[in-house]
């Protein structure tokens, strides 16, 4: 019965079609569970880092680097999170009402959406590669043999944290972004 539940909950995990979704729908859906998801695990994932360097840290000099990481992926993804929320997400929702209200649309301050887009990919390729580093300096989150509880907790966490990031980058840069561009070149 385990093993069936473990089918039907990977499964339906996979198979949700984000390429037929409405790109407002899309947009609201990351901000709504990425972008929420990613604000609350930072605080919790960065005070267990510090506790961790504290009570470990000496024997484990590897978690100052993951700590350091981790940080500097937590600044850049608010700011990230901020741009998308503020400019590039109220643009796509604008030119989905546009579209099917079949108006015009008003350029944005920011010329194109590419520009934007161009910028968040980059982003999301740094955030990529800071994260390959914390799961080679993590062993791929793999808690060394004489890890406490609160150590086990924080690299599953980590390891959460950075599938959530996969898929949300996945759905921007794959599925929304391609898709933003294409629906902006109809209203030439």
């Amino acid at each position: 019965m385990e093993e069936l539940e473990g089918v039907l909950s990977t499964s339906t995990n996979q198979s949700i079609d984000y390429k037929s979704w409405p790109l407002d729908l899309l947009a609201e859906y990351i901000e709504k569970t990425h972008h929420r998801y990613v604000e609350e695990k930072i605080p919790v994932i960065r005070q267990f880092l510090d506790k961790l360097c504290s009570v470990h840290g000496e024997r484990h000099p590897e978690l100052f680097k993951i700590n350091e990481l981790f940080r500097a992926s937590a600044g850049e993804l608010a700011s990230h999170m901020k741009k998308e929320e503020l400019m590039l997400f109220p643009f796509v929702k604008r030119m989905v009402k546009a579209k099917l209200d079949n108006e015009a649309i008003q350029s944005p301050q920011f010329g194109t959406v590419e520009n934007p887009i161009a910028m968040m990919m980059e982003e999301h390729d740094t955030e990529g590669e800071r994260f390959r580093e914390i799961a080679e300096l993590t062993n791929n989150y793999t808690p060394p043999a004489d890890a406490c509880n609160t150590y086990k907790v924080t690299f599953a966490m980590l390891d959460e944290f950075e599938k959530d990031l996969h898929l949300h980058i996945h759905l921007e840069n794959n599925i929304l972004f391609p898709n933003a561009v294409k629906l902006e070149k109809q209203f030439d």
